[in-house]
């Protein structure tokens, strides 16, 4: 007998029907001897009915409000999810995130995990019940309702498990497993069985929408295996979970692509120690995450530096003023702006024992006559920055050439 926890997405609890099959897997489950818990989502669109509604009401919703909204959406999904499996003849008992209790800190809307209060879960499912539980909330110091951000259900699913000591976690979502590239750029990509945390977090960071960066961090932090499957189907899918010798041989694992980072160009700056650091240190002042970061090296001809740097589109809007502000104070000519790029990765734990890995996508992409603008790199990534017109030659190009469609 084992623990085990399911997490459904929104689209597995988007109608009555699919509700219905959520309920009949997990009582396959129950039945096959497991203990089970249940997480789930808001049904597809509900979260976003419901902030539409708040800001019908007002322009600025307030943070704490806009919660205690959103919450309801998983609070509904949790009691009919438990309806359906006492429909089919099994026992369920829907569970919030205050009544688990999943405590959280205080930012609203985009709250943290602090601790999990597994008690409830375990006698609900010690006494031969489901317990469903709704994912994506929590609740504060203070009694708040509080929200985990955009997939958020996933983080509360990994992180339940971790608590309760569960034996596995199984994301169920509307595909059926984590490729190798998106299956909509490139049809030759193939799903993985197999996935180390590291790998399954940097194509999370890289624009992979599989797992929730958190959920993944939490995963690795306390070793929880992942199983990604779809809803749909029995197949088998993607088991994310530790490294071990057969991962390490996999040179490159998977290629993602990210559409949502603008470039930006500070032109002129001066040539001083303790410029970079002046730039970054007010750029963050202002809570903008920077990716990318490129220094030209000057010359006699030309003694001043300029500096090129990539951040979230979502922050460019808003950040502009400040940017030019900034770079006025370090002295800088100009600053430009380029919204039209993607920045393609490559990532696999093989790299750490192969050299040439990263001369080997500077070629491909060469070949394709695409141009490189910034590169940045880890132990098992690589990522360039490019033109948007090359995105499906460049993953094509790159998933073709690393032989990922070959299993």
């Amino acid at each position: 007998m084992a623990l085990v926890v399911q997490k459904f997405g929104g689209t597995s609890v988007g109608s009555i029907d699919r509700i219905r099959n959520v309920a009949r897997r997990a009582l396959a489950a129950q039945r096959s001897g497991h203990k089970l818990v249940v997480i789930v989502s808001a049904m597809s669109g509900e979260t976003n009915k419901l902030l539409d509604l708040a800001h019908e009401v007002t322009r600025m919703p307030d943070a704490r409000e806009m919660d205690a909204l959103a919450a309801t959406g998983e609070q509904v999904s949790a009691a009919l999810t438990a309806m359906a499996i006492q429909a089919e003849g099994g026992k369920a008992r829907s569970l919030l995130g205050h009544q688990v209790k999943i405590l959280t800190d205080d930012a609203f809307t985009k709250a943290r995990i602090k601790a999990i209060e597994g008690s409830k879960i375990n006698e609900t499912v010690d006494r031969g019940e489901i317990a469903v539980v709704a994912g994506f909330q929590g609740v504060d110091d203070d009694g708040n309702i509080t929200t985990l951000g955009r997939g958020g259900s996933d983080t509360s699913a990994v992180a339940v498990a971790a608590a309760i000591g569960a034996d596995e976690c199984e994301i169920y979502t509307d595909v059926d497993g984590v490729y190798t590239t998106d299956p909509n750029v490139c049809p030759s990509a193939r799903k993985i069985d197999r996935i180390s945390y590291e790998e399954m977090l940097e194509l999370a960071s890289l624009g992979a929408k599989v797992l929730q960066i958190r959920s993944v961090e939490i995963a690795m932090k306390y070793n929880v295996p992942v199983h990604v499957r779809s809803s749909f189907n029995d197949q088998p899918g993607t088991l994310v979970t530790g490294e071990d010798a057969a991962l390490e041989g996999v040179v490159v694992s998977g290629v993602a692509y990210d559409k949502g980072e603008a470039r930006v160009h500070v032109v002129g700056v001066d040539d001083r120690p303790g410029v970079a650091a002046e730039l970054f240190e007010k750029i963050a002042e202002k809570n903008i995450s920077v990716d990318m970061i490129v220094q030209n090296v000057t010359t006699d001809a030309d003694p001043r530096a300029s500096i090129t740097f990539t951040l979230p589109k979502t922050d460019l809007a808003r950040g502009k003023p400040w940017i030019e502000q900034i770079a006025k104070g370090v002295g800088a000519r100009e600053v430009r702006y380029d919204e039209d790029v993607v920045k393609v990765s490559i990532v696999g734990l093989g790299m750490r024992s192969h050299a040439g890995i990263a001369a080997k996508m500077f070629r491909i992409l060469a070949n394709e006559g695409i141009n490189i603008q910034a590169i940045s790199t880890s132990e098992i990534k690589v990522s360039c920055l490019v033109a948007s017109k090359y995105t499906e030659l460049a993953v094509r190009s790159l998933h073709d050439g690393f032989g990922l469609a070959k299993p």
